[in-house]
């Protein structure tokens, strides 16, 4: 209750992380999570990319419905999508399959980045990359070729 008086006040990272410990026990807060949307549809173009990653990984855990916080997290994303580390990449796209949520360009700004990265990628980003592409049916044969081989390495 307390939460919910203030996130007004809160800064980005406030509202990634409150958002991400509740999804993380799997605890049901529906309207905090409407207060955190309202609060960060307006905060998204000072998330850094580990925030945005961490907010849309953690409605897509609860299944909260959020459709114009992903699309501005996507719009916001395609512009720092070089600064992210291979968790964010992992988390973010995760997140927009999980709940269906349609960025194709999202999709393909963050694999050409991922091609770049791939080697820094531990076995869960890898996996978790692949799934998502595969579960929204986003063709990406470089990328999966790219994940194929760096997979070979860590089996």
């Amino acid at each position: 209750a307390e939460a919910m008086q203030k996130v007004g006040q809160f800064i980005p990272q406030n509202l990634a992380l409150t958002v991400w410990a509740y999804a993380s026990v799997r605890h049901d807060a529906p309207t905090l999570f409407d207060k955190v949307v309202a609060e960060a549809m307006q905060k998204v173009g000072q998330f850094i990319p580990q925030n945005l990653a961490l907010t849309v990984w953690a409605y897509a855990t609860v299944r909260h419905d959020a459709p114009a916080l992903f699309d501005k997290v996507a719009a916001e994303a395609m512009q720092k999508v070089v600064q992210f580390i291979p968790q964010d990449i992992a988390n973010i796209v995760w997140a927009y399959a999980t709940v269906r949520h349609d960025a194709p360009a999202l999709f393909d700004e963050v694999a050409a980045e991922a091609m770049q990265k791939v080697g820094q990628f531990n076995p869960q980003n890898l996996a978790n990359t692949v799934w998502a592409y595969a579960t929204v049916r986003h063709d990406a044969p470089a990328l999966f070729d790219k994940v194929a081989a760096e997979a070979m390495q860590k089996v």
